[in-house]
């Protein structure tokens, strides 16, 4: 079973969901706006990830700047505080395999867990190629 953590407002959160039933799946999709992670699955994302709270934050269209998030003096657990209030702060999409756990930016990083990752021919929303039509990926 895979899970997204989606957001369907997202381009890359879209070509990454794209790319996953195109390697014939359909995930579990967590619109994570509408329902967000509790605090203990938030946790425990970041960890399977192996990055820190800091690394998970996103800033373009968030209250990051409000909330002073860029400062070094802020802890884990006042970042993650901040993720749990304003679940727009949590960077998309994460998805989880039986091969891994990977905030997918960019969205071809999910091939790297797909347990199908052959899906033929991808071209994301904004014309980027990212497999070719020889199957090949382009870097």
């Amino acid at each position: 079973m895979i899970t997204i953590y989606h957001n369907p407002a997202c381009g890359t959160s879209r070509n990454t969901l794209e790319m996953i039933r195109q390697s014939g799946e359909e995930p579990r999709v967590i619109e994570y706006l509408k329902t967000p992670p509790t605090r203990d699955e938030l946790v425990s994302l970041i960890s399977a990830m192996g990055i820190t709270p800091r690394e998970l934050l996103r800033q373009k269209g968030t209250p990051y700047d409000e909330l002073n998030l860029s400062d070094p003096a802020k802890t884990n657990d006042e970042l993650i505080d901040a993720m749990m209030a304003h679940p727009i702060l949590i960077n998309r999409p994460i998805v989880v395999t039986k091969l891994g756990t990977r905030l997918c930016r960019p969205s071809e990083a999910v091939l790297d867990i797909l347990p199908n990752p052959a899906i033929g021919p991808f071209i994301k929303e904004d014309g980027e190629v990212v497999i070719n039509e020889k199957g090949e990926r382009v870097v």
